[in-house]
């Protein structure tokens, strides 16, 4: 055998065993869960309510039920999380929406908070199915009135319910475009775009939402670029708004669950803000 055809065996073994890393190994890049969770005390939630979602494929999901603090507006927020963390990092989010009369569903999918199984797209839509169908049992929810608030990761699975299911609103907090927009700019020295296991592909999917549209975006965002985000909300279909948080960074506080954020989210729903 020549030095060549040596080479060159040597050269496709070592391709090969890069894609299959990349193959059975991405989703570690993408999914970054935590199980302590903690009790809602602890997030700063003492009145919420411990439930338990069950998803189509019987898993169990660990969730928080965050009735108003304040006279109720007649909305409930499904919060649907990024790919860090898990609720109990929600708990801003939660409570912030509380204070201005919203009931605030803040639930984990499979493999964070402690929840069985491991996430993956196709996964985390079915548990995104199982809070929804749960919202929509429980006593004294307004089905015409449910809010589904997505944060990055969050967002794209927000999107994909919301063609299945109408919400009232859509409140998108730094949507990105696709995931494999986010590979391209993270993940340059790798092939991502063709091997990507979960593509999360909101620009496809935005266009036929029916649900007014909110987009909360931060303009120092080094994680989902706000070029992103705003050529989602471009993409999305009236009555849409953009709100843009000055200086923010993707996890600095002013973006998650800051008063602007917050504000926003009451101000889109009682049709005070402006659509663009």
């Amino acid at each position: 055998m020549s030095s060549r055809s040596v080479t060159f065996s040597t050269l496709g073994t070592l391709l090969a065993g890069l894609v299959a890393l990349i193959w059975f190994g991405q989703r570690s890049m993408m999914y970054f869960p935590a199980s302590d969770v903690g009790s809602p005390r602890d997030a700063g939630l003492p009145t919420a309510e411990v439930v338990t979602l069950e998803t189509d494929d019987h898993l169990e999901l660990g969730a928080w039920f965050v009735p108003p603090a304040v006279a109720p507006t007649g909305y409930t927020v499904i919060v649907f999380n990024g790919n860090a963390g898990h609720r109990g990092y929600r708990g801003g989010i939660g409570r912030g929406l509380a204070e201005r009369g919203m009931a605030v569903l803040l639930f984990d999918y499979r493999g964070y908070g402690g929840n069985p199984g491991l996430p993956h797209e196709e996964g985390i839509a079915r548990d995104a199915r199982a809070a929804l169908a749960y919202v929509r049992s429980r006593p004294g929810v307004d089905p015409r009135r449910i809010v589904f608030f997505g944060e990055s990761l969050g967002t794209a699975v927000a999107v994909r319910l919301a063609l299945e299911y109408a919400p009232a609103a859509l409140v998108l907090r730094s949507p990105f475009t696709s995931f494999a927009s986010m590979a391209r700019m993270h993940f340059r020295f790798l092939p991502f775009t063709w091997l990507l296991r979960d593509r999360y592909d909101s620009i496809t999917r935005i266009p036929r939402v029916t649900s007014p549209v909110l987009v909360i975006a931060g303009d120092r965002d080094g994680i989902v670029p706000i070029d992103d985000s705003e050529a989602l909300f471009a993409r999305a279909p009236e009555p849409k708004h953009l709100v843009t948080i000055a200086g923010a960074d993707h996890n600095d506080d002013v973006l998650i669950d800051g008063p602007q954020v917050m504000d926003a989210v009451q101000q889109w729903l009682r049709g005070d803000a402006t659509t663009r």
